[in-house]
């Protein structure tokens, strides 16, 4: 059985995290609590990478942030302190670069190199293309962007553009060495003409011998000086190469290569090959088998071509007599579920933040929400039609390689059937296009065994609702379609490349999805950004609170040993800036008032320009929730101009950042691939005046004012979810730094460095502190580190219990009962019961600190079953005891935001 960790502490390597640093912290994570260290990708990646996720090497430990010694050295420090490792890692996609070993041999030797095959690349195509150019190939080619290079210890020569250095195909040596009067050269020339991968090294090194000699290598040298103008050579030469060298562009619609998403940086592998499944994991196998790995968080798994067949295979491989722990990150819709035939204990958990926005989003004030929203943005908008139109969008544009190939796939079967030769290609793209858009999942799980009930289901409501629209012509189309992803082929048709299609449609869903949700319509429709979250939906404004309870409990028995996150290095903003916006949908009356309050003071800021004024409402509507969200616990604009102008600096150069990407990703009037200039500067000048006192002073106090109850509202909301985490079903997992307020924006704000110096003297501060005390210095931090302490130490004490315990809704009755959430654990004789408020704006409005004054709560009381009445708790952050039939709200809550009570017999 494996053990699954009491909590999980995630850090960011890289960009200033090294080995030395974090080992220096495992005291720190240990004193803290956790029980694993959860490391974001460490094999060698692309020199200077910031995130890992762009490796070029599986068999080798990062350099950069101390290679194999400081590895080792950070492995002994865990095993000292008996935390575990659990590492994040990538089996999808490499860095497409020359630092990449394996694509290096592809670029010399295309279909004859011994990693042909490690990467998902059609070597039918005429050319690998490498869509790396910022302008045309004949404008690079006649402006000098090309040139020749020539490695003389290696003997290698190279084709450069810009700052890379591309590989030649050793045969294409011939055309240089050709052209050099040495007849020593010449028939080296003609040997490099017939050469073999098996050879090329001794030729080179032949090369390199001759090059050493000084008249030879002056006439290399002469002959890579020359060759920068000489523009004829150059093109003899890049046509010689397996590869094609074209715009950037291009990648969107004429790859030869599967890509990461739509970055063609970043090239697949073909991880379902036995051959390479076994190079790119055997590293990982030994340093499991080793015991300095004991969890794996798999990237992106949907990615693969046969998600339960890789498990498996790794599982199988990594078993023993202490299986691995293993995740997948894996986004689940509302209506989905883990498949549980994979041999995984679960995901990384972004249902779990969506259930907690359904808990403390308050559904009953959606209509109001949604009137102010289309009052002010003056364009209702239908989230299901607009997020099925970003679908297509990204498809048919950003993906269009990928549509491409499969139209080209489909039609080649279809040809093949009497019944469907006569479908064409326009028909086909269409019905392709119509069925993604309508899948209401990343993808489905055909594999060579055939649909599940379940992808049956699934594929057969697509193919009804793709039907239905007016893009579709001939419903036929999509007919054919639907068969080929169930693998319901006629006889006359080849099962086989049915597969390959349904295995290829699969792979594609799951980025069409993420780009037209996460990367798009997220930063279009902005009612309450909230909800605008990695696995969130943000048309379900909130849940009943039923809904909640059955979700934890599914969670219990279905996978218990999940992580239950709240903030990741992908979520759109930290834990605790979603907790105070959901304060928003408390109060969207009073927001509607002060959102055209504040546009009419910054009306002078915005700008006129052809496409219409900048910022148009619905981006500001968005900075507006963005800055309730961000803003520092600690910006206090009363305080002196000295202490506070600093602090408001570095925030507004957060905000531009952010705004920046947010435009750029929402693609309406400026994109990541067609930037308008004017418009960019209309925003960031937009944005910077409002945050500068000079020019925003009436807003930014203004906005300070209406916000404070805002701001002490949602901190009670991040310790409610919090709390509500490190007892629920699942593994709490900690990001780095978030053991104190939370406030970040999308990345790269959320992976800036963590001041682990100030974490460290909080915990021993909040160590020798009175918690009730703690909520008077609130804007530090300090309540959270003390529940996050105390949670954490009482799943230490208690760990069969919050593994293996039950999960019991807890009913609550009077007054405010809507406002609490109850619910316990059980094992056996041991209990835990989480007491949190929620919608607490009214019931907070005026208090200085993050806590509902406990006469507000009146008659308020969660109900216990019999086998807990009178029954001794104590509470895991006060210490106080209660003990009754019923607990009392005022009496829960009267000294700390909630209660995380533990049987005390």
């Amino acid at each position: 059985m494996t053990t699954a960790p009491l909590a999980t502490y995630r850090l960011q390597f890289r960009d200033g995290m090294t080995f030395e640093r974090a080992a220096a912290l495992v005291g720190y994570l240990e004193r803290l609590g956790v029980s694993h260290l959860y490391a974001s990708p460490l094999f060698a990646a692309m020199p200077g990478s910031t995130h890992g996720y762009d490796g070029v090497d599986f068999a080798t430990i990062e350099p950069e942030i101390g290679g194999e010694e400081g590895f080792d050295r950070l492995c002994a420090a865990l095993t000292d302190a008996g935390l575990g490792l659990l590492l994040d890692f990538v089996p999808n996609h490499m860095a497409a670069a020359e630092a990449n070993p394996w694509w290096r041999a592809v670029l010399e030797w295309g279909p004859a190199s011994p990693f042909a095959a490690h990467f998902d690349i059609d070597w039918s195509a005429p050319k690998l293309i490498l869509p790396i150019l910022g302008e045309t190939y004949g404008e690079a080619l006649g402006d000098g962007t090309f040139g020749l290079a020539f490695d003389a210890n290696s003997g290698e020569f190279g084709f450069t553009c810009y700052d890379r250095q591309l590989p030649l195909t050793p045969p294409s040596y011939e055309l240089l060495l050709a052209r050099l009067a040495d007849p020593a050269l010449g028939q080296l020339a003609r040997q490099f003409a017939e050469a073999t991968p098996d050879q090329s090294d001794d030729l080179k090194r032949q090369l390199a011998e001759q090059a050493a000699e000084s008249d030879v290598g002056a006439a290399i040298g002469g002959l890579v000086t020359s060759a920068k103008t000489d523009s004829d050579l150059l093109h003899a030469v890049h046509e010689a190469q397996i590869w094609r060298l074209a715009h950037w562009q291009l990648g969107r619609e004429a790859l030869t290569y599967r890509r990461f998403f739509e970055i063609a940086d970043l090239v697949c592998l073909r991880v379902e090959d036995a051959l390479v499944f076994d190079e790119v994991h055997a590293r990982l196998f030994d340093l499991i088998e080793s015991g300095r790995v004991v969890g794996v968080r798999f990237d992106h798994i949907d990615g693969l071509a046969d998600p339960k067949s890789y498990l498996e295979r790794f599982a199988g491989t990594a078993g023993g007599t202490a299986p691995c722990y293993l995740l997948v990150e894996k986004i689940l819709e509302r209506d989905e579920r883990l498949r549980p035939d994979w041999p995984v204990a679960g995901t990384t958990g972004y249902e779990f933040i969506a259930a907690l926005a359904g808990l403390l989003v308050d559904r009953h004030r959606e209509a109001d929400m949604t009137s102010a929203y289309h009052e002010f943005t003056g364009t209702p908008t239908d989230y299901s039609e607009a997020l099925r139109a970003a679908k297509r969008e990204i498809f048919e544009r950003n993906l269009a390689t990928e549509l491409s190939g499969l139209t080209t796939r489909a039609q080649a079967i279809a040809a093949a059937g009497r019944g469907t030769r006569d479908l064409g290609a326009d028909s086909l793209r269409r019905a392709i296009v119509e069925v993604a858009a309508a899948l209401p999942v990343y993808r489905s799980y055909v594999d060579a065994e055939g649909p599940a009930a379940t992808d049956r289901a699934l594929v057969a409501a697509a193919a009804v609702s793709a039907k239905e629209t007016r893009a579709v012509e001939n419903p036929t189309a999509v007919d054919f379609v639907a068969r080929l992803l169930r693998l319901d082929v006629d006889e006359s048709e080849d099962r086989n490349r049915a597969l390959a299609f349904a295995l290829r449609f699969q792979q594609t869903t799951g980025p069409v999805m993420a780009k037209a949700a996460e990367d798009t319509l997220f930063y279009r429709y902005n009612r309450l950004v909230g909800l605008n979250e990695v696995g969130g939906a943000p048309a379900r404004y909130g849940a009943p609170l039923e809904d909640f309870h059955e979700d934890m409990a599914r969670r219990r028995d279905c996978q218990p040993a999940g992580l239950s996150t709240t903030t990741t290095h992908d979520t759109k903003r930290g834990e605790d800036a979603r907790a105070r916006i959901y304060v928003l949908s408390e109060m969207p009356d009073a927001w509607r008032q002060a959102v055209a309050r504040w546009a009419e003071m910054n009306r002078p800021h915005r700008r006129e320009l052809p496409g219409g004024v900048a910022p148009e409402p619905a981006i500001e509507w968005l900075f507006y929730q963005a800055l309730v969200g961000a803003w520092p616990a600690d910006l206090a604009l009363e305080a002196g101009r000295g202490e506070t102008d600093g602090m408001l600096e570095v925030f507004r150069g957060r905000m531009g950042a952010f705004m920046a990407k947010a435009v750029r990703e929402a693609k309406l009037r400026t994109s990541w691939t067609n930037p308008d200039a004017s418009y960019e500067e209309a925003i960031a000048d937009f944005s910077g005046a409002v945050l500068t006192r000079e020019s925003g002073e009436e807003f930014l106090l203004d906005f300070a004012r209406h916000c404070r109850p805002i701001w002490l509202a949602g901190a009670i909301n991040g310790l409610a979810q919090l709390a509500i985490k490190l007892a629920a079903p699942g593994v709490p997992d900690i990001y780095q730094g978030a053991e104190v307020w939370d406030f970040s924006l999308v990345d790269p704000d959320n992976r800036a460095p963590v001041d682990f110096i100030a974490r460290q003297r909080m915990l021993e501060l909040v160590s020798e502190t009175d918690p009730a005390r703690l909520l008077d210095d609130w804007a530090s931090g300090a309540p959270k580190m003390a529940l996050t302490m105390a949670g954490l130490r009482a799943r230490a004490e208690h760990p069969d219990l919050f593994a293996r315990g039950s999960y019991e809704g807890l009913p609550v009755r009077g007054r405010l009962a809507r406002h609490i959430v109850a619910f316990a654990r059980r094992l056996g004789e041991a209990f835990a019961i989480i007491v949190a408020p929620r919608f607490v704006l009214a019931l907070s409005a005026d208090a200085e600190r993050p806590l509902v004054p406990a006469a507000r709560w009146g008659d308020t009381a969660i109900l216990l079953p019999p086998a807990l009445q009178g029954r001794p708790m104590r509470d895991a952050v006060t210490g106080r005891v209660h003990e009754g039939d019923v607990l009392m709200a005022a009496d829960a809550l009267g000294q700390f935001s909630i209660a995380l009570l533990l049987n005390a017999e």
